[in-house]
């Protein structure tokens, strides 16, 4: 299968190229502003993604069998900050692609966020009432209509979780950034009563290709962790991961109700249901020993975690 990926210099997309390659599959990687190799690509080259006319042609030119979109500005801090560059990437493109999609009948695999709730009424089924109260879940949201509009005979939708895993710049995924405070003398504050269902962007990455490689899969699914946990947990559970103590690696644990200004545009609990995707894959959902397992020092804070 020959595999149009976006986004392949990020945290997903880099595990979903390494992926591919491992199970027979040609990417053509598409990065934005990085030059960094992509591992697992054929083909690799740097596109203006904001650039509709660029990535149709793009796309024409490789006239692949799958079109995967894993880029996307997804930080809500990021969204607020730059509302138009982030609807370009996180609403126009996947519309965009999606058109493509069906204009060479290419199946598409979109990548959404568990953000499209309220966090309010967990868990949460793939038929529940989505209300996002932030900009980035809105534009996740009216991504997700626009490519089921545009391509729904050969779409499907994932929305995932809070992300672990190794990214290949060291400082983006949720153990790298922990890291990084530390090791700048920072404390962390995690809630004690923010609730995530976390998963490894490897993980998450097989249970994409496997949905590309079946027939009979179409419409929004779930995918995440096995085990809901605070965000206080999942810090200690880290820290206690690299054996680090508590001075050298201190958390502020605190309430939503204590630090409304922190709280406010994010939610209080988004667990996810992920039937039926669970029980249709053979890929498994992990526990978050295993996610521990795969993490390994980011070379950003080498030098800081040998002098503990």
């Amino acid at each position: 299968m020959h595999i149009f990926l976006t986004g392949a210099s990020g945290l997903v997309g880099g595990a979903f190229a390494k992926a591919a390659r491992r199970r027979g599959h040609t990417v053509t990687a598409i990065t934005g502003t990085s030059t960094a190799p992509v591992a697992g690509a054929k083909t690799q080259r740097r596109l203006d993604l904001t650039n509709e006319a660029a990535v149709t042609a793009a796309i024409l030119e490789a006239f692949p069998d799958l079109i995967v979109n894993c880029a996307a500005v997804s930080e809500p801090g990021k969204c607020d900050a730059d509302p138009v560059r982030s609807h370009q990437l996180n609403v126009a493109l996947p519309a965009a692609l999606a058109r493509v999609a069906h204009h060479v009948s290419a199946k598409l695999i979109h990548l959404s966020s568990e953000q499209v709730f309220d966090g309010t009424a967990a868990p949460y089924s793939t038929g529940s009432t989505t209300n996002p109260i932030n900009l980035y879940g809105r534009q996740k949201l009216a991504s997700e209509e626009a490519v089921h509009t545009a391509a729904s005979e050969f779409a499907i939708t994932l929305r995932a979780p809070l992300l672990t895993g190794n990214s290949p710049s060291g400082a983006r995924s949720l153990h790298e950034r922990l890291l990084a405070d530390w090791a700048a003398g920072k404390t962390p504050a995690v809630f004690a009563d923010e609730i995530r269902q976390p998963c490894t962007a490897e993980n998450l990455a097989e249970a994409m290709l496997e949905c590309a490689e079946r027939d009979d899969l179409r419409g929004v699914f779930h995918w995440a962790g096995a085990e809901p946990l605070s965000r206080a947990e999942l810090a200690r559970r880290i820290r206690d991961h690299f054996k680090l103590d508590e001075k050298s690696a201190p958390l502020r644990v605190v309430r939503r109700a204590e630090e409304p200004a922190l709280a406010a545009g994010r939610q209080a609990d988004l667990t996810l249901n992920l039937k039926p995707l669970a029980g249709l894959l053979k890929t498994p959902v992990e526990s978050f020993d295993a996610q521990l397992d795969q993490l390994v020092l980011p070379p950003p804070v080498r030098d800081w975690y040998f002098k503990q």
